[in-house]
C-alpha cells in the first residue's frame, strides 16, 4: 500500500458525491456500503459503486486516487454480496469494520481470491485494510493484520462518539489523552507486522477545522502518515498538518548529504550536524524522512 494523506468517504448510495469525491485530491477515496447507506439501499448502493469502480477503471491514472471500499461487517450477513458487487478491476482495497477475529480476515481474503479467479483480476491485487473498532480489535490488532498477506494496513475509529469510544467506555477531548493507548498501540501493531502506512480514524466536527489541525497534528507525532475524512474541506488542513516542516526537510537533507560524504571515506561510523550526533540509525531516519516528505510535493 502506498502512503497516503487524505482518504476521502463517500457515500455508495450518492452517484455525485462519488463523482465529486474521485476529483476532491484526495489520496484515496473510500466509497462506503456500511454506515451512510440505509438498509434498504443497500443492493441499489452496490451497483451503484460497482458503476463507480468500472469508470474509474476505464479511465484509470497513475495520477488518480486509490480506489477503496468500505463494505458491510461480516456480521450483518451483507459481506459477501458487498464482496461480490465490488471485487473487479479498478478496485484497490477493502475497508473491513468492526473486525475482531483472524476467521473474519481469512475468510474475506479467500472470498476476494475467489472472485479474483473469476473475474481475471490480478491474483492478490485487491488488499485488506481492517478497521479497529473495538476494545477486542485494539487488543488483537497484530493478529488481524498477521492473518493474510492480502492486509496491507489498518485504520483505527477514533470519531468522537463512534464505536471504539463507546465500546471502551472512556471520554473524548481534543487533547486526545482518552484514546492515546488505543492509537499508539495500532500504530506499532501495525509497523511490527511491517506495514508503514496505519491509518488514523475520523474527525467528526466539520465545523472544527482548528480541531481538526490539532487533532491530526498529534496523530502525526504520534507516527500516522494520514487519515480519513468526510468531507473534502478537509483534505487541505489535513495534509498540511501532516506535512514534514521545511526546517526537517532542510536539515535532514543535510543529514544525509554530510553522513553519505563522510561515510565514502571509511573515516567514521558517527559525526555531528549542527551539534546533534548522526549515526547509521540517524542516518536511516533521516532517509525515511525525506522520503516522506516527497508526498507534500
Amino acid at each position: 500500500m502506498k502512503p497516503v494523506r487524505a482518504a476521502l468517504f463517500a457515500p455508495g448510495s450518492r452517484e455525485r458525491v462519488m463523482a465529486k469525491a474521485l476529483e476532491s485530491g484526495a489520496d484515496a477515496v473510500i466509497f462506503d456500503l456500511e454506515d451512510s447507506v440505509p438498509v434498504a439501499a443497500k443492493a441499489e448502493a452496490r451497483a451503484m459503486v460497482a458503476q463507480a469502480i468500472d469508470r474509474v477503471a476505464v479511465q484509470a491514472t497513475h495520477s488518480g486516487p486509490a480506489i477503496f471500499v468500505r463494505v458491510n461487517s461480516a456480521a450483518t450477513g451483507l459481506l459477501q454480496d458487498d464482496l461480490a458487487a465490488i471485487v473487479r478491476p479498478g478496485l484497490d482495497a477493502v475497508f473491513l469494520p468492526k473486525v475482531e477475529t483472524v476467521s473474519e480476515v481469512r475468510n474475506t481474503a479467500s472470498a476476494i481470491e475467489g472472485l479474483e479467479s473469476a473475474r481475471g483480476v490480478k491474483s492478490g491485487s485487491v488488499e485488506i485494510i481492517p478497521m479497529i473498532e473495538s476494545a477486542l480489535g485494539v487488543l488483537r490488532c497484530f493478529d488481524l493484520i498477521e492473518a493474510s498477506p492480502r492486509v496491507a494496513s489498518s485504520c483505527i475509529g477514533v470519531a468522537r462518539d463512534g464505536d471504539l469510544q463507546t465500546d471502551l467506555g472512556c471520554g473524548w477531548s481534543i487533547e486526545g489523552t482518552e484514546l492515546l493507548y488505543a492509537r499508539s498501540k495500532v500504530l506499532l501493531d501495525t509497523r511490527a507486522a511491517g506495514k508503514m502506512y496505519p491509518l488514523d480514524g475520523v474527525f467528526s466536527d466539520l465545523s472544527d477545522e482548528e480541531g481538526l489541525v490539532k487533532d491530526t497534528r498529534l496523530s502525526a507525532r504520534l507516527g500516522y502518515v494520514g487519515r480519513t475524512v468526510i468531507h473534502p474541506r478537509q483534505i487541505a488542513p489535513v495534509r498540511q498538518a501532516y506535512a514534514v516542516p521545511e526546517a526537517d526537510v532542510a536539515y535532514y537533507r543535510q543529514v544525509v548529504t554530510e553522513f553519505e560524504a563522510v561515510e565514502k571515506t571509511g573515516a567514521a561510523a558517527a559525526i555531528t550536524v549542527n551539534g546533534k550526533l548522526v549515526d547509521y540509525a540517524m542516518y536511516q531516519r533521516a532517509k525515511r524522512v525525506l522520503e516522506l516528505a516527497k508526498l507534500d510535493r
